[in-house]
């Protein structure tokens, strides 16, 4: 019988003329042989097919879903730095496999012998096809539960003391995340001009940080919705521990359940995302519905560069977040405009992004084993490839992050004339 490489270099060669100067790494197979990489590839850099199994998940998927497949059983690994791996992505991009060249990829497989096409296991940390209309309110919950409720102990030890589970805010890629992700926090208090006594609504409220935040700098009194239970309760002992019950409330709620307006304010930070485009115009209106007349809303949430439809397919899709959609800014702006909110500020934070997803794949690295222990292989490689993958994608502007204010017309909204006091905060 051929060694692996022997049988599989014919294919690897067809994808090497079809997409010339894309493979800049070198592969290796679970009997210890190699296809090498190009004479000019960085040889530092090798994928490694560890199980058979990897072939199958990736013939009977030949997307994203095959390959994340392979990934999160360990069947397929990277021998090298991960995040440079994946940006050799786009070169790729262009590539499109004929029948011919399956073909060749079945017969490759056939001469090795042992290898089984037929039913590989569905990963168990991969999130079941939804049931029901999307984004009604209780497939929403099923879909923010599979990614929110993995482990309160494991997303502190990604996160860090901070527990904040979305964009940091650097004045400096030196900066601590923990110092950026307060910095965040206090700006977005300063972008709504949040004064004592202030009702603050904040929608996906996660483990309370802005919450916190708002009531022990601002004097707010702040409530939040989540949908995870085990996020309510760690934000409920926080507020306790803090000595803050009195100002602070936090509700396992959608926001479409939310209708004890007005508010003074509104924030929702890395939230929106799961909303999806057909909700956006409810949404936008529910906000405004439920603030009072001068009030602001703070819209924090990643943002597509391009158009693209949701894909049932992709990894992040069926391992990260069920259901989630990414719009461009422009659709955000036009719901908030056609929920009759005035746009006032918009600030892009992509390069923040990826400096915060870094920071996350750091801690992830130093408490593997822990977070391993704690929620699994599985979600430990979902996290690691999702993340990093992300990092790439806010590297090369394929997303962005976007802040976007807004006022509701009727009364004085009190914003200040230049862009540096409203950075500057409430005297």
């Amino acid at each position: 019988m051929p060694g692996v490489a022997e049988a599989v270099r014919p294919v690897v060669e067809r994808i090497d003329r079809r997409a010339p100067g894309a493979r800049d790494f070198g592969l290796r197979f679970w009997d210890g042989s190699e296809v090498p990489p190009p004479p000019t590839a960085d040889d530092e850099l090798t994928l490694v097919v560890r199980d058979p199994v990897a072939l199958a998940y990736a013939l009977r998927q030949p997307n994203e879903l095959g390959f994340g497949r392979a990934w999160v059983t360990g069947a397929l690994d990277v021998d090298g730095d991960l995040e440079r791996g994946l940006a050799l992505r786009d070169r790729f991009g262009g590539l499109r496999l004929s029948a011919a060249d399956r073909l060749a990829a079945l017969r490759a497989v056939a001469r090795l012998g042992g290898v089984r096409l037929r039913g590989p296991a569905v990963p168990a940390s991969e999130a079941p096809v939804g049931r029901g209309r999307r984004h009604s309110l209780d497939r929403d919950r099923v879909a923010v539960r599979h990614h929110y409720d993995v482990s309160n102990a494991f997303y502190r030890m990604v996160l860090g003391p901070t527990m904040v589970y979305s964009c940091a805010y650097f004045s400096s890629p030196d900066d601590t995340l923990e110092v950026a992700q307060t910095r965040k926090l206090e700006t977005i208090c300063r972008k709504l001009r949040l004064r004592a006594r202030d009702r603050l609504l904040d929608i996906g409220c996660g483990w309370g940080t802005l919450v916190l935040h708002a009531a022990r700098e601002h004097g707010a009194r702040a409530v939040g919705v989540t949908l995870s239970q085990p996020q309510a309760e760690l934000a409920r002992e926080r507020i306790r521990a803090a000595g803050l019950s009195d100002r602070c409330e936090i509700r396992v709620a959608d926001y479409r359940e939310v209708d004890d307006g007005p508010y003074d304010k509104v924030s929702s930070v890395g939230m929106y995302e799961h909303v999806g485009r057909a909700q956006l115009g409810e949404y936008a209106g529910r906000v405004t519905r439920l603030l009072r007349e001068g009030g602001l809303f703070l819209n924090h949430g990643i943002v597509r560069a391009q158009p693209r439809l949701w894909d049932k397919h992709s990894f992040i899709a069926r391992y990260v977040f069920p259901d989630g959609e990414l719009h461009p800014v422009g659709a955000v702006v036009d719901a908030m405009e056609q929920a009759g909110l005035e746009v006032r500020d918009d600030e892009a934070l992509r390069e923040h992004y990826a400096l915060t997803l870094r920071r996350w794949v750091a801690n992830l690295a130093a408490n593997r084993d822990a977070a391993i222990a704690e929620a699994g292989t599985e979600r430990e490689r979902v996290w690691r490839l999702y993340m990093t993958g992300s990092a790439v994608a806010f590297e090369a502007g394929d997303i962005s992050v976007h802040q976007v204010l807004a006022a509701k017309p009727g009364a004085p909204h009190e914003l200040p004339l230049a862009r540096e006091a409203l950075l500057a905060g409430v005297d």
